[in-house]
């Protein structure tokens, strides 16, 4: 019989939160528990405790920076009755991203996608695939019906998917928002 995971306690959110904070402006590379506990007001003991090994506290921060994207993809769907094309999705995608309050989530997002790249047996093991995974299903609902299940169809949401991460690598490395949201708005405009 597969167990389940307890609900996390109050505690353990609490510092979860706090670990997401921290990791939001020093990353998760270098992670150290003593910096990161004393940061956030804990122990390493503590921190072992409750998220079992360091491995298990990058799980759980990394599974707490993909909420926030799947919030996002539940607002976004949640606020059309109909399909809205993937236009509109991709502009509404590409303004959140480029919000200058989300640099340090979009970073921390990048350097968690491209671990997962080069480290798929550790902590950030399927986390890539997984945030593809995420947003091609959010761009397949923004699709008609009749368009979603194509190979057109997967073409272009997979285009669109592309060009709004190289758009966010470009726009993190430069700051050019301007250039970058330009470029976004051209691509979607074909």
């Amino acid at each position: 019989m597969p167990t389940t995971k307890p609900a996390p306690s109050a505690r353990e959110q609490e510092l979860l939160e706090r670990a997401y904070a921290y990791s939001l402006t020093h990353g998760l590379g270098d992670l150290s528990l003593r910096p990161l506990a004393a940061a956030i007001g804990s122990s390493p003991r503590v921190l072992l405790f409750l998220f079992g090994s360091k491995d298990g506290l990058i799980r759980a921060l990394l599974a707490r920076t993909r909420s926030d994207e799947l919030e996002l993809l539940r607002q976004i769907h949640n606020r059309y009755d109909a399909p809205p094309g993937l236009e509109v999705v991709g502009r509404e995608l590409w303004k959140w991203l480029a919000a200058t309050e989300r640099r340090p989530l979009m970073t921390l997002w990048v350097e968690a996608y491209g671990r997962s790249l080069v480290a798929p047996d550790g902590p950030w093991a399927d986390y890539a695939r997984s945030t593809v995974d995420d947003w091609l299903e959010l761009l397949a609902t923004a699709q008609p019906a009749a368009e979603r299940g194509t190979v057109r169809g997967r073409a272009r949401r997979t285009g669109v998917l592309a060009m709004l991460r190289g758009a966010l690598l470009d726009l993190l490395a430069t700051g050019d928002v301007e250039r970058t949201t330009k470029a976004v708005d051209a691509f979607l405009a074909d």
